[in-house]
């Protein structure tokens, strides 16, 4: 097993082995809400995150470690990305496990588990084993695993950390039994800054999923592009208990409101929507 614990960051980089890499899970790997730059490079502007194609970490990891596998003469990674917002960790697994074996992966990234933690009623150690048996499917087949930790939510999500918690003891406890490597966003003091976060505090903003890029390649016993991923960021200046309370307010009319009442009319954000990149491949976006 490779964890930022107990595997020190290679001195140099090496040729990723995989060849093709399927990544299945939520709105995290889906990327939300990293969106494409344009053609000519420049970033979508504000307010077409949600329409505009989403990149978010994963993409950036099959990216690089394309990237690196060519360097090193090798033929460049197939990427698939499955991934589809507000799926629970149960729809992951009957929706998009079997269907990234079928394209015969030898790295899965599984990563989910917050929805279902932003739920009170949630049965974490149930989750948890049906997550480890999904691991136990793919590693039969000779495929790596990368899980994911649970993030250390503040503010508002503060509510969320005891099940974070035992998610996440279950999530090494996991990887330790069956070989998995661990992408450990628990221990990203980076994360731990609303600058990261786009405006619903819930999903990363692009520098977010770079950062996390960053740390699924140490995850991987790979080094990082940048060594500084999880540095802290420069303290913004202070703000009032008033403008706090403005903003708050106004989060939860946007974003909290929205969310409840699709809970109470059990929908989904992901009804509808189809994986970004269904069929591994070597170009993503894919060329139309």
């Amino acid at each position: 097993m490779t964890t930022t614990e107990t595997s020190p960051t290679p001195s140099e980089p090496t040729t990723p082995r995989w060849t093709r890499y399927v990544a299945v899970g939520d709105s995290f790997t889906e990327g939300l809400w990293d969106p494409y730059p344009f053609d000519d490079g420049t970033p979508a502007p504000a307010g077409t995150e949600s329409t505009a194609k989403q990149r978010g970490w994963a993409d950036r990891l099959a990216d690089e470690l394309s990237a690196r596998r060519a360097a090193g003469g090798e033929r460049q990674l197939e990427y698939a990305n499955l991934a589809i917002r507000g799926r629970l960790v149960r729809h992951i697994l009957a929706e998009q496990v079997d269907v990234a074996l079928e394209a015969e992966p030898d790295l899965v990234s599984l990563v989910g588990g917050g929805n279902d933690i932003l739920r009170p009623q949630a049965d974490i150690d149930m989750i948890s084993a049906q997550l480890e048996q999904a691991v136990a499917k793919i590693r039969a087949t000779g495929a790596d695993v990368l899980l994911g930790t649970g993030f250390r939510a503040g503010g508002a999500l503060s509510f969320t950390r005891g099940r974070t918690g035992q998610y996440n003891a279950n999530i090494w406890s996991i990887a330790r039994r069956h070989g998995a490597h661990v992408l450990d966003l628990w221990g990203m003091d980076s994360l731990f800054d609303l600058r990261v976060w786009s405006d619903d505090r819930i999903h990363l903003t692009p520098e977010g999923h770079r950062r996390v890029a960053d740390a699924a390649l140490v995850g991987l016993g790979l080094e990082p592009v940048d060594p500084d991923f999880d540095g802290v960021l420069d303290p913004l200046p202070p703000t009032d208990l008033v403008a706090r309370a403005r903003a708050n307010a106004q989060w939860a009319r946007t974003h909290v409101v929205p969310w409840v009442q699709r809970r109470i009319k059990h929908t989904s954000s992901g009804d509808g929507r189809q994986p970004k990149w269904p069929a591994p491949g070597t170009s993503w976006p894919p060329t139309d």
